[in-house]
């Protein structure tokens, strides 16, 4: 297994004559949507494929990804890619993290919000990885960080997940007030976007 963080700017599909389909594993609309997008614009078209997974508990993103990317090989036998990202807040001890899913399906943004009701270190980031694995091939991990403030109230109706409560560096607005383009820019799922387009000929071939 092997992983990269991500670097500076997009950098192409240098040396991809043809690109296989892959399939990107979800069951998060809001996912499939962003991602797709980011990779169309550089000429890689996703399957959708809504299959549920094993998903284990451990201390990262990067140890939970891999049982599922290993379950899915065996499935399918083709060409395949997940996401696991959590929002991890200073204050909290990095709470809700690896648990960040459950966590919002349970209690939503006000939940973190109430467990942040009077601290002044509202520091946060969101991290993703983006796990791909092809038959015959080992899995591949590209992660990506935003890091930014939770705000203090919901603010913003695009976006998905905790992007109401979310402000990224730089910005005074949540990604659920800013079009989904231009936190694409910006955004811990489109920075590991980045490293998997730029890895993705090395990987195919």
């Amino acid at each position: 297994m092997e992983w990269l963080n991500s670097g500076e700017g997009f950098s192409g599909i240098a040396g991809c004559q043809s690109t296989p389909k892959i399939s990107f594993v979800t069951t998060n609309v809001g996912k499939f949507k962003e991602i797709s997008a980011l990779m169309r614009e550089r000429g890689v078209q996703l399957e959708h494929l809504r299959t549920p997974y094993p998903e284990i508990q451990a201390e990262s993103l990067e140890i939970t990804i891999i049982p599922g990317l290993q379950w899915l090989l065996e499935k399918y036998e083709k060409p395949l890619m997940i996401d696991d990202s959590g929002l991890f807040v200073e204050s909290l001890k990095g709470f809700p993290g690896v648990y960040s899913s459950y966590v919002f399906k349970t209690v939503g943004c006000d939940g973190i919000l109430n467990l942040m009701r009077g601290i002044s270190d509202r520091r946060a980031r969101f991290e993703c990885c983006i796990g791909f694995i092809a038959p015959g091939k080992d899995p591949f991990i590209a992660k990506g960080v935003s890091k930014g403030t939770i705000a203090l109230a919901r603010a913003g109706t695009s976006g998905f997940g905790y992007d109401p409560i979310f402000i990224p560096e730089g910005s005074d607005k949540t990604y659920a007030q800013i079009e989904v383009n231009e936190k694409n820019k910006t955004s811990h799922r489109g920075r590991a976007v980045e490293v998997f387009l730029r890895e993705l000929p090395r990987l195919l071939r």
